[in-house]
């Protein structure tokens, strides 16, 4: 084991509060030199306000150091499609966006439609019209700022952007560019930021499907945390994590003993 992938919304913090013994397990990756990144398909608020709220949380951690989907969507765009885009995201993650060109009606046809987490936002007009967009010709790319399916708010769980592009997908018969997790391309980009190879790095996280699959399917090593979203069906599906941790305070001695079996293995 050589790197780490942190998620954040579960693992390092639950709603406003700091996940216990969190800020210490980071503390510990630091001291032990161990490269590592947070990635998160937050996209209800740009990347300074993501670490801001670490740093609320006693956690001090640069904007450098977390990858968002909008972050991976603007590479992309820039490389792929830069035509104008429609921003399906919050006022305030629009920050995060300001190397893509805004879409307005006088240009014609968009040719991107990025769908993001809006909430309470998403009405049956702003779904319409996304749908109306993405039918029009020629057809824009519709671009997923990750295909989390729900995420644990105070008061429950909530619908995350999986649902909204699916409908979209099947509506509009196309299909959309995945730029967050579980997509490999997004855990590429996390990978070639750290400087590790899958089989080296292991990703941390609260999602069984996002986190935990899609980091396998990549050749990483999946660790589910009991905290966040987590329900215990997550153990009875097909998806089965490497290892079953209570919270990310346990990392650390997970680590030590993991690794001094490698090395025992290894001298022998």
């Amino acid at each position: 084991m050589q790197g780490l992938l942190i998620d954040l919304d579960g693992v390092v913090w639950q709603n406003d509060n700091v996940v216990p013994g969190a800020p210490e397990t980071l503390t510990w990756c630091k001291e032990q030199g161990i490269p590592h990144l947070f990635i998160t398909n937050t996209t209800s608020q740009p990347r300074r306000l993501i670490a801001a709220k670490l740093a609320r949380l006693g956690m001090e951690i640069s904007a450098d150091a977390i990858l968002t989907p909008p972050v991976a969507a603007c590479n992309w765009l820039a490389k792929n499609n830069p035509g104008p885009a429609v921003l399906f995201v919050p006022a305030a993650t629009k920050e995060d966006f300001t190397t893509v060109k805004q879409y307005d009606a006088a240009m014609g046809n968009a040719a991107s439609v990025i769908i993001g987490d809006i909430g309470d936002e998403w009405t049956y007009h702003n779904l319409n019209q996304a749908f109306r967009l993405l039918i029009g010709e020629p057809a824009p790319v519709l671009i997923a700022l990750g295909m989390t399916r729900y995420w644990r708010a105070a008061d429950g769980l909530r619908l995350d952007v999986a649902p909204f592009v699916t409908a979209l997908e099947h509506a509009a018969g196309c299909k959309a560019v995945v730029l967050g997790k579980p997509s490999a391309a997004f855990f590429g980009v996390a990978l070639t930021t750290i400087g590790c190879k899958p089989d080296e790095t292991v990703m941390i996280g609260d999602d069984i499907i996002g986190d935990i699959d899609g980091a396998q399917q990549v050749g990483m090593f999946g660790i589910l945390v009991r905290t966040g979203k987590f329900r215990k069906q997550d153990l009875e599906g097909t998806i089965k994590p490497d290892t079953v941790l209570d919270s990310i305070a346990a990392l650390p001695s997970w680590w030590s003993k993991t690794r001094n079996v490698v090395h025992s293995h290894e001298t022998t």
